[in-house]
């Protein structure tokens, strides 16, 4: 089975994520930042976006309020305009017509996961959905792995993860699992991929299906 990380790997949600984060920068009066400066922070959830917009941390005592301030904000705009990575279409089409699952392991809360994928219409098609509030701890822990694992009743060893960031790779070589790094997706110059102790990594989706074959 092939298991993807969902922002960043197999959905482009960075416009998205930055429109919530602007929205808030003008309702506390700053002026907007660019996608540039936005986007390789978007698989790092609300700690990385309100790290890069309000220069806030987990343990400053204004994180909580406006991190459900935001998440408040995305709620109305998550579905705004999603789309599929270049290639990655063309991907899972390949991975059903040759009868290997796939299906979806996020840090993404539920209420925006399940509906997102809802909309772009591949809630059916997943063998599963783990999202970071599913299992007693998220990535980089490997629960949510073991948790995918036992819903689609497949061996982590049998399983692919895919991923944008090192809490992936972490994960996924914690579970047992071969782990491929996703190039094209929000990688932020500072980060150090190769360091990350990955089986592989891709530049494009289809890459992946080299590797499975």
């Amino acid at each position: 089975m092939i298991l993807f990380d969902l922002d960043g790997t197999l959905v482009d949600t960075a416009p998205d994520l930055g429109y919530a984060l602007n929205l808030l920068r003008e309702r506390h009066g700053l002026a907007p930042l660019s996608m540039d400066v936005i986007r390789p922070y978007a698989s790092h959830g609300s700690k990385g976006l309100l790290g890069i917009g309000f220069n806030l941390r987990p343990e400053d005592v204004q994180f909580e309020a406006m991190r459900t301030e935001y998440l408040d904000l995305y709620d109305q705009v998550f579905a705004r305009s999603p789309v599929l990575f270049e290639g990655v279409a063309e991907l899972l089409q390949h991975l059903e017509q040759n009868n290997i699952a796939w299906g979806v392991v996020t840090n993404k809360p539920r209420r925006f996961s399940a509906p997102l994928l809802k909309a772009m219409q591949l809630d059916t098609r997943m063998a599963c959905l783990v999202c970071g509030d599913d299992a007693a701890l998220p990535k980089p822990a490997p629960d949510t792995l073991f948790l995918a694992c036992k819903q689609a009743r497949v061996s982590p060893s049998g399983c692919f993860y895919v991923g944008d960031a090192a809490r992936d790779i972490e994960a996924g070589n914690a579970a047992g699992m071969r782990t491929v790094i996703a190039l094209y997706g929000y990688i932020d110059e500072a980060d150090q991929p190769a360091t990350w102790g990955a089986d592989f990594s891709i530049t494009h989706p289809q890459q992946l299906i080299s590797l499975i074959a």
